[in-house]
């Protein structure tokens, strides 16, 4: 698998972007959402091409992640460092440590936390919704017309608050962005149905970008799904998403939001096993 490599430039300010059978489970930690051990839940082939990627994925971060277990925050390279390492901490689910290493990087180079999506999401996953809204806040300071930020903080405020207030404090839009987040974003205030959102994917769009609008309508159809309880639907979304191979070679924006999807899926797919003292 692939390293957790970025140039400091890109790596510091990019733009959002960017009946059961449990004969192949793997055991590992949750991710990030609860305490006890758990279990991945197998139920064709499918789930078990993405419990072979998380497998392998699992063994390149960890190993990745053991040669950053010490980081020198007085070196020239420290913020890089951290960041790096957040994202490592990030795919592995280790949320709050994320969190962490993402913080010390805005207290290294304060200019960074306008623009740290990443810092909202894992502030997200680390089931500190508020303060996830309020990076969000901080970016849309930064960037008026991306929508993918305006998605994560309605999904916070639905955390934090409910949908009601979600919905009443949905931030709105002049401006055109890339696709299909003009489209996605419709999802959240309610004028288009996940179906509809599909549906408005042009047939005559190239390989590249009708790969590209199926993964953020799944993921992002699959996030809403979540934050509303539809589990079931929930897990179809997200593993569509996940197995879409277009974000794993579309750059790191791509790539990171993949890593997302996987491991809320993931979280969804688990249940919890009785571990013997």
């Amino acid at each position: 698998m692939g390293s957790v490599r970025m140039r400091l430039s890109a790596s510091l300010i990019p733009r959002f972007f960017g009946a059961i059978s449990m004969a192949a489970c793997f055991i590992t930690p949750a991710f990030g959402f609860m305490d006890e051990a758990t279990q991945a839940v197998i139920t064709d082939d499918k789930d078990q091409e993405v419990e072979k990627l998380n497998v392998e994925l699992i063994k390149s971060l960890t190993k990745q992640l053991k040669q950053k277990e010490t980081l020198d925050s007085n070196a020239a390279d420290a913020v890089n460092e951290y960041s790096v390492r957040g994202d490592l901490f990030m795919f592995l689910g280790e949320f709050p440590k994320a969190e962490a290493d993402y913080l010390t990087m805005v207290k290294m180079k304060p200019d960074l936390d306008a623009s740290h999506w990443r810092l909202g999401i894992a502030m997200f996953f680390a089931n500190h919704p508020e303060q996830a809204a309020a990076q969000f806040d901080k970016y849309d300071s930064f960037d008026k017309i991306d929508r993918e930020n305006g998605i994560w903080r309605y999904l916070s405020h639905y955390r934090a608050f409910g949908k009601a207030e979600a919905r009443r404090q949905l931030l709105r839009y002049e401006k055109d962005d890339r696709p299909p987040f003009k489209e996605v974003y419709r999802l959240f205030d309610g004028s288009l149905t996940a179906a509809e959102v599909l549906q408005a994917i042009p047939d005559d769009a190239t390989v590249a970008s009708h790969d590209s609008r199926l993964f953020y309508s799944h993921l992002y159809i699959g996030m809403n799904q979540v934050v509303e309880g539809n589990t079931e639907d929930a897990k179809i979304s997200l593993r569509t998403a996940t197995l879409n191979s277009w974000p794993r070679k579309a750059g790191y924006g791509p790539d990171y939001m993949w890593h997302i999807g996987r491991l809320q899926y993931l979280e969804l797919q688990k249940v919890k096993v009785k571990v013997t003292p």
